[in-house]
């Protein structure tokens, strides 16, 4: 298969000029966040089928595909021609041609959304306070909140003392229910830098009375200062009364004025849709449960705080419009008055919530997937007791680490070649995955490899579980290196007080990096 090859000067260009573009880096995670293009977006090949259609929903959008020398692009190439999509191309010379072009190069995952956040900080000098001098008020001040600003599972992991979970979109619209007075001071944390900073100047965008801060550097910067973190805490901001969320709703529509946000009503939602020149992303910002209850078709669940923090992953096309909805309005306006600062052509829908509406969780679009040798949970059980065959688990590290399949091997499926060579004897091989879909795409794939079809564990991991059958945990056979998962470089280091500084002294200098590389587009008001 031959790609027309698309130079990285007319990547560039693309993203100047706000056209449509989806960069898209082939390899694993890790090997990502270590090198990439700002806008760059990670879509491995090993889940390509799995991410790509509600990723990438126009098919014949630009698709610019890239890796560092793997072989990925002309597989992944095929896979997305085999989904429908007409228009990939290939990066010339990888990313080593990027590299060779003199183009700026970032680290980490999601570094477009935290570079804007620092440059937010740079331009509107957001106020923080140290840790040491936080805990100090935390200590002795009973009129303070402190706000926290992730998503609720990281939360209850760990927490800042007296830390109250308001995931970022919610901020706006709860904080004055948990600081009524407008002597309440308000400290809004989160784990790092960013959500933390944008969280704060969301208050203040919205012109709150109350004195807000950012907490400096998060709960890095607490476990830096020698401070203890709360474990397992179940604080939740409490629902706004009618007078909040009035104010909240007229605060942050305000907000959403000032950065130039458009809106429309269901028939010119209609309208957009049907024009097949652009690509359309429709996003519910509001918490996952009250999606459940009951959202519009079509729209995909991305909490708004989550949403900023990693439009990447929700929204890999850039230069696409945005459509956010939100019954109370106020996520939608403030989330979607930070993805405008952020470049990106966004709407909030207008009273959103008239005719049928969907109930329950967001559940991702799956490819047809082909046909497969199955095997039951309590089959696979009696051939394992029995030793005649080898479980090759192809699901996320972390779930492997977890609880996997007594006995499972962990591999990577665009590594399966690598891997199988691994594999301690020729027995027969089942695979499995968290659900069965990936396992059931590689199938083919290790057939191909080893000239014999595998058979694959029929409802995956899941269903082992709910057959009540065991797990282990760990990660002791692994056939490829777990790179599927990037590890910040403090994680699991027994330097990791340095480490956490020196990825700290990295956030500080994104706002030079971002002008050095100079196709942002980037505004703060």
């Amino acid at each position: 298969m031959t790609l027309s090859l698309i130079t990285p000067a007319e990547v560039r260009f693309d993203l100047l000029m706000r056209r449509e573009i989806a960069l898209l880096d082939l390899r694993e995670e890790d090997p990502y966040a270590k090198d990439h293009p700002l806008f760059a977006a990670n879509l491995p090949l090993s889940r390509l089928e799995l991410e790509a259609i509600d990723r990438l929903p126009r098919r014949d959008v630009r698709l610019v595909l890239y890796d560092d020398g793997e072989g990925l692009v002309a597989p992944a190439a095929e896979r997305l021609r085999g989904l429908g999509y007409s228009n990939v191309h290939a990066l010339a010379g990888g990313l080593q041609g990027w590299r060779d072009a003199g183009l700026e190069l970032f680290q980490d995952v999601n570094s477009a959304s935290k570079a804007f956040g620092e440059l937010v900080e740079s331009r509107r000098r957001t106020p923080s306070l140290s840790a040491p001098d936080a805990k100090a008020l935390i200590d002795s001040e009973p009129d303070l909140v402190v706000l926290d600003a992730r998503r609720w599972d990281e939360y209850q992991t760990m927490s800042i003392p007296r830390g109250v979970s308001t995931p970022g979109a919610e901020l706006v619209l709860r904080a004055r229910e948990l600081a009524p007075s407008a002597t309440t001071t308000i400290i809004v944390n989160c784990a790092g830098r960013t959500r933390s900073i944008i969280g704060a100047q969301s208050l203040l965008n919205a012109r709150l009375p109350n004195p807000v801060f950012a907490l400096r550097n998060g709960a890095i910067g607490w476990t830096l200062a020698g401070l203890e973190l709360d474990r397992g805490q179940d604080r939740r901001a409490p629902e706004p009364s009618a007078e909040h969320e009035s104010e909240a709703r007229s605060r942050a529509r305000e907000v959403a004025y000032r950065a130039g946000v458009k809106r429309l009503d269901a028939d010119q939602l209609a309208e957009l849709g049907r024009e097949r020149t652009r690509t359309l992303y429709r996003f519910d910002v509001r918490p996952p449960e009250e999606y459940a209850t009951g959202h519009l078709p079509a729209f995909r669940s991305a909490p708004g705080g989550q949403l900023v923090q990693e439009t990447d992953m929700a929204a890999p096309v850039r230069g696409a419009r945005i459509v956010l909805a939100d019954d109370r309005g106020v996520r939608a306006d403030m989330t979607a008055s930070w993805l405008a600062q952020m470049g990106w052509e966004v709407y909030v829908l207008e009273a959103p919530f008239a005719g049928p509406l969907e109930t329950g969780g967001w559940t991702p679009t799956r490819p047809p997937l082909p046909p497969t040798l199955t095997i039951d949970a309590r089959a696979l059980s009696q051939r394992l007791a029995g030793g005649d065959v080898t479980v090759v688990d192809l699901g996320p590290s972390p779930a492997h680490r977890r609880g996997h399949i007594p006995g499972a091997w962990f591999a990577i499926r665009a590594q399966l070649n690598d891997a199988l060579h691994r594999l301690p004897d020729a027995r027969p091989i089942v695979l499995t995955s968290p659900d069965g879909v990936l396992a059931t795409l590689a199938a083919e794939e290790v057939a191909a490899l080893t000239g014999a079809t595998p058979e694959v564990l029929d409802g995956g991991t899941a269903a082992w579980t709910a057959a009540g059958l065991p797990l282990e945990a760990g990660l002791e056979r692994a056939a490829n290196a777990p790179i599927d998962v990037y590890k910040r470089p403090y994680e699991g280091t027994d330097h990791a007080q340095g480490a956490m500084q020196a990825y700290l002294d990295w956030e500080f200098g994104l706002v030079e990096q971002l002008e050095r590389d100079g196709t942002h587009g980037f505004f703060v008001i």
